[in-house]
């Protein structure tokens, strides 16, 4: 029986919980996910669960926050006023906004504090700091990368 590794393109089912329980993303109702395992497209410990499964194998896997998102950086947390909101924006806790740096690239910030005169933003990916548990179905291995073949 085929084997994942590095360099296949394969396609898995997953379901993503927190270690409270909580599910934070899932493929159940839409397309498996499809990836080339190595590639850097997923995070380290979602690769390295992947490696060695087999076609219709089921597994668990536990990735710790350093294989996962890494830890919270506190250099991405900034305190923005609260007056450059526009007037139709009330800033809440848990709120998602993007915002833009001066080179025109957009990026996803979480409000995190509501202070009278400015607000706590956290630029950090929303599941930095967290241990990641991933319930795995290995659907197909579509086949990787044809070795190099050099001829006389």
């Amino acid at each position: 029986m085929q084997q994942v590794k590095s360099g296949d393109t394969v396609k898995v089912h997953y379901h993503g919980k927190l270690t409270d329980g909580t599910t934070f993303d899932s493929s159940e109702g839409r397309e498996p996910l499809e990836f080339e395992v190595g590639s850097g497209s997923v995070i380290a410990g979602f690769d390295s669960g992947v490696t060695g499964m087999t076609v219709g194998e089921k597994k668990t896997i536990n990735i710790p926050v350093d294989e996962a998102y890494g830890q919270k950086q506190e250099d991405l947390f900034m305190e923005f006023p609260r007056d450059r909101f526009p007037e139709d924006v009330t800033p809440e806790v848990g709120m998602q906004l993007n915002m833009s740096n001066g080179s025109g690239q957009n990026f996803p910030v979480i409000i995190r504090e509501v202070k009278e005169d400015a607000v706590i933003l956290d630029a950090n990916h929303p599941l930095a700091g967290e241990d990641l548990t991933f319930d795995l179905e290995l659907v197909e291995i579509i086949g990787g990368k044809s070795p190099l073949i050099i001829m006389p």
